[in-house]
């Protein structure tokens, strides 16, 4: 198994996540089993009444979900999620989504990730469970080895 850094995990999926790229993510720190995203609210990202439509805000910490259960080496795919707002949002305002993993094993891990005004003002919170594959980042992508998945 190659031993990649968070950083370099994170990169090859951010450059292949054009959702991510069309949401206007910037990534804030990359770590082992954590990620903290930013993110400002475009006009096009309201719903009917002119709050943050409440997929964006899902979409968000999804993404951080993302980059932090992938960041120890294993592909990792959403097996389960659910989020609970706090509060609505406005264009211009800034959140800051903050992924933490609360428990890892064989195959499952689960994170919490708190999406933030920058004020530090609670405005969702997420929990999400993933399933970790035998599938293994390399240096260009995610690859296959010997006792991999079919």
């Amino acid at each position: 198994m190659d031993d990649l850094q968070p950083k370099h995990i994170v990169d090859l999926m951010y450059t292949n996540d054009p959702f991510s790229q069309w949401l206007g993510i910037e990534r804030v720190s990359d770590e082992y089993g954590a990620n903290t995203l930013r993110m400002t609210v475009k006009h096009d990202m309201l719903n009917g009444f002119d709050i943050l439509h409440g997929g964006i805000a899902f979409a968000l910490a999804d993404s951080a979900l993302a980059f932090a259960a992938n960041s120890h080496g294993q592909q990792c795919l959403s097996v389960e999620n659910s989020i609970h707002y706090h509060r609505s949002c406005k264009e211009g305002d800034v959140l800051i989504a903050r992924a933490t993993e609360e428990n890892r094993s064989n195959r499952i891990a689960t994170y919490r990730v708190v999406v933030s005004l920058e004020s530090g003002e609670k405005v969702a919170t997420f929990q999400g469970t993933v399933y970790r594959s035998k599938r293994l980042w390399s240096e260009h992508g995610v690859k296959q080895n010997e006792k991999n998945e079919k």
